[in-house]
């Protein structure tokens, strides 16, 4: 579900990833997860709930245009073909053995959670998975 810059993702029955796309330095993100937090624990106070602001250990990046379903593939065990994971889908895989949340936000387009650990070796597989597709 989208509402202006923010975004909440389903990941499984009682679990969600809540993203600020707007936030662009760590001060913004700070102030503005500090907010959204406290309206949410208002919101949930009588209902049994865990919070937890993740947005430290998390790195995002988009792969985007004709053959980013193709470089995906190229470490991605999933079948990323539009009918089988459409746009606004999202889930936890997978991508060359580390962790990541992916999240098909338009026919060309993907987003991805990272763990900030797991950074460089996912976009090392990127960049390698991106040397096999077709010439741009």
């Amino acid at each position: 579900m989208r509402s202006g810059a923010r975004t909440t993702l389903w990941l499984g029955p009682d679990e969600y990833l809540l993203l600020d796309l707007a936030a662009q330095d760590a001060s913004a993100l700070a102030t503005a997860a500090a907010i959204t937090a406290a309206a949410i624990e208002d919101a949930l106070r009588d209902t049994p709930h865990a919070l937890v602001d993740v947005s430290h250990r998390q790195f995002a990046l988009e792969v985007s245009g004709p053959y980013a379903e193709v470089i995906l593939r190229g470490a991605c065990p999933l079948d990323l073909h539009i009918s089988q994971f459409p746009v606004g889908m999202c889930t936890r895989t997978l991508l060359a053995k580390a962790d990541i949340t992916l999240w098909r936000t338009r026919e060309d387009a993907f987003h991805m959670e990272v763990w900030r650990s797991f950074a460089p070796h996912v976009a090392a597989s990127l960049i390698e998975a991106a040397r096999g597709a077709p010439e741009w």
